[in-house]
């Protein structure tokens, strides 16, 4: 096992219990990672394609997550693809790994260059396990890192939970000069207590985890699955600039440690 450590953590607190470093060439690893398919939430323009290398594909040691502009007609959608979903105008991939491996506490870090360009709005986040049987926001989200291109120099850390009997979330966006055109990490630290979200291994928020308690129980006690994706448009991510694509979304490596 490997330890690593960033904030006040110590060097020997942390072993990898699970990590993607991308290396190879073609279809990310099927042990490790699925795929969303279709239009899927927040108005979001793009549609998830499912093992297509022109959206998602290992190479150079990074995952690439590509969107592209284009037309069913020219874009080397099957048929019956571009037949059921005539709307298609952008694609895009959304990898994950429910399914295949959930963590309940621990840390998650992630290093990544985003994509640049009006429209943008990639993110690294998790969802409860439990999704289906509770719906959204009952499971709990913890967004690791997003990123809207309207807003070039913040990335925003974020959870969201039912309270009340209602969506609430709680918030706060990192700004820095320098987050495009770099690789950087993004990270949370998470315990019974706290989520800790890191940029570049230096904390910007902390999240009390009791805010989300109900009578049933808290979200972010329970395993969740994490959440690679380049959304497009959509609620948040707003107009789009088709000068800017294709459009890339470099992963270097996920890493998953718990406390040894």
């Amino acid at each position: 096992m490997i330890g690593y450590a960033f904030g006040d953590s110590s060097k020997d607190e942390w072993s990898i219990v699970w990590a993607d470093d991308f290396i190879g060439t073609g279809h990310p690893d099927p042990e490790r990672w699925g795929y969303e398919s279709g239009f899927v939430r927040n108005d979001e323009k793009q549609f998830y394609t499912t093992k297509r290398l022109k959206n998602a594909r290992l190479e150079n040691g990074h995952l690439i997550i590509e969107g592209h502009r284009e037309f069913p007609a020219k874009s080397g959608l099957p048929d019956a693809l571009s037949n059921k979903f005539p709307k298609i105008k952008y694609t895009s991939a959304s990898l994950h790994t429910k399914g295949l491996a959930s963590w309940r506490f621990g840390k998650i870090e992630v290093r990544a260059k985003l994509p640049k360009g009006q429209g943008v709005w990639p993110a690294i986040w998790t969802l409860g396990d439990n999704i289906p049987q509770v719906g959204w926001p009952s499971c709990g989200e913890i967004d690791i890192m997003e990123f809207v291109g309207k807003a070039p120099g913040e990335i925003h850390g974020n959870a969201h939970f039912r309270q009340n009997g209602k969506h609430a979330s709680d918030h706060k966006e990192r700004k820095a000069k320098k987050i495009l055109g770099n690789f950087h990490t993004y990270s949370i630290e998470w315990d019974a207590k706290f989520i800790h979200f890191a940029f570049d291994e230096k904390r910007y928020h902390t999240f009390r985890i009791e805010k989300a308690q109900t009578p049933d129980g808290n979200p972010f006690h329970k395993p969740h699955y994490l959440i690679l994706n380049l959304a497009l448009g959509g609620t948040w991510g707003g107009k789009i600039d088709d000068s800017i694509f294709p459009t890339r979304y470099l992963i270097d490596y996920v890493r998953i440690y718990q406390k040894r």
